[in-house]
């Protein structure tokens, strides 16, 4: 059986393989902003949860489908980091981030005709301090631009990540232990 993923992120699209999940993309743009007072926990499952909503709406169908959306946040002292739009942006988080534990709130939803489900994965990453020269070389990488913290585990970040506890794949951008116990429970896998 087929779902379809709200979501363009090439390592949602990765991980979804690499557990055997079919899947169609559909192309959905919803306001992601957060005020700055809203809880974490609740941004993160409303945003993925929307997602999969809008998604569902795109599609304009009676058929019983099932509608996969996602939302990954980088939060460091209560605070959502973003994604790194530039290299100054991506050098102050990367700044924030250096000899510190932060949390990712990683979110994942179904939409089908009858139910709505979310579940989330929080795991905690510790950075090893950064020195200027990490920061600025990992800059010049290009990878931290449009990456929520300004990092990609899965890239050559994986250098300043002292421990994690919690899910690698949930770092990625899709928990994977959360995501196939939805789609279990939608009787998908």
């Amino acid at each position: 059986m087929k779902i379809y993923l709200a979501s363009k992120s090439p390592r949602r699209q990765l991980l979804l393989k690499q557990i055997g999940i079919k899947y169609e993309i559909v192309d959905v743009d919803i306001n992601e902003h957060w005020d700055g007072t809203e809880n974490v926990r609740s941004y993160v499952e409303r945003m993925s949860l929307e997602k999969a909503r809008a998604g569902k709406i795109k599609l304009n169908t009676n058929k019983n489908i099932t509608v996969f959306g996602a939302d990954t946040a980088v939060v460091l002292d209560d605070k959502i980091l973003g994604k790194a739009q530039s290299n100054e942006d991506a050098t102050q988080m990367l700044k924030s981030l250096s000899g510190r534990m932060h949390h990712v709130y990683s979110a994942v939803s179904l939409v089908t005709q009858s139910e709505e489900k979310t579940k989330l994965n929080i795991s905690r990453v510790c950075f090893r301090p950064l020195t200027e020269s990490d920061i600025e070389n990992y800059c010049k990488t290009g990878e931290p631009l449009g990456k929520a913290g300004a990092y990609a585990i899965q890239g050559k970040a994986a250098a300043f990540i002292e421990r994690l506890d919690g899910s690698y794949s949930g770092v990625m951008g899709l928990p994977l232990f959360e995501t196939t116990e939805l789609l279990k429970s939608a009787g998908i896998v």
